[in-house]
This record gives C-alpha cells, sequence and structure tokens, in this order.
C-alpha cells in the first residue's frame, strides 16, 4: 500500500444560530475557545461556493489539543435548511463523539446549558458507558466514558 498524505483530521463544523450558547455549551463539556473571528468576502465563498459571504466562527479545542470544533453563524447568505432535529439514522454529518472522564457528571453541568439525553445512558459490554445528548439548537453529541 502506498504512504497516504493524509496528516490528521483538523476539525468538524457546525452551524449555529447564537455562537454564544454554543460556545457556553461546549466549555461546559470541556472544549477551550481558540479563536473567535469574523470571515468575509468573495474569497471565502469560492472555498464553500456561497459567493460573497459573512460568517462569525469560533474555533473550540479538546484539553489535548488534537480535535478541534469550528461552530459558524451565518450572517450571509441566510441559512436555508435545518437538520438540527434529524434522527442519528439519516444521511449526513449528524454527530460528533467526546471521551469524558465522569459521564454523570458531565450529564450534570451540561443539563444546566440546556442539554436533553436522547433515550438513555448505556453500557457497551463492559468497555463503556455512553448516551447521546441534544446540545444547544438540538445539535446531536455523543459522550462516553471508558470503564476500567
Amino acid at each position: 500500500m502506498s504512504k497516504s498524505n493524509l496528516l490528521r483530521m483538523d476539525n468538524v463544523g457546525i452551524v449555529v444560530e447564537s455562537l454564544d450558547n454554543a460556545i457556553a455549551f461546549f466549555q461546559e463539556l470541556g472544549l477551550e475557545l481558540e479563536g473567535r473571528a469574523m470571515i468575509e468576502g468573495e474569497w471565502a465563498g469560492r472555498v464553500t461556493g456561497l459567493g460573497n459571504q459573512s460568517v462569525e466562527i469560533a474555533m473550540m479545542v479538546t484539553p489535548d489539543g488534537h480535535s478541534r470544533l469550528e461552530l459558524s453563524r451565518f450572517i450571509n447568505p441566510e441559512v436555508i435548511e435545518d437538520h438540527r432535529t434529524a434522527p442519528v439514522n439519516s444521511l449526513g454529518y449528524l454527530r460528533v463523539m467526546f471521551a469524558v472522564a465522569d459521564i454523570d457528571d458531565t450529564l450534570e453541568r451540561l443539563y444546566k446549558h440546556g442539554a436533553q439525553l436522547v433515550d438513555e445512558v448505556v453500557h457497551y459490554q463492559d468497555a463503556y458507558r455512553l448516551c447521546y445528548i441534544r446540545g444547544p439548537e438540538g445539535i446531536l453529541i455523543g459522550i462516553a466514558q471508558v470503564l476500567k
């Protein structure tokens, strides 16, 4: 097999209505705000195919510094579709999974930010406790605790 040129996965993007609420939620989960900026102009539209655009972004980073979540709030053009409440078996990108040290503590803290458990926390063999939650604006997130 030939060697791949892939270096890493850089980030996952999520479009939100309220950047402040999403930042607060993901900070409570344990991500750190790495930066916040406006991305504007025709050059950005050449990447996204949206033409002249105006987007406010926030880059969140995991404590280990290896994974990032890019939160985006589109100002122009307006958002045209809403997939936030799509079930997990819908086509497309639907969730991000995070590993946590204590799933019960994490859920308690996230409930204060409006998180809702999709169904229940389950045990997968003797390896994990995991669940799906709906975070800000219905964003689907998985959290898993490795069992020792």
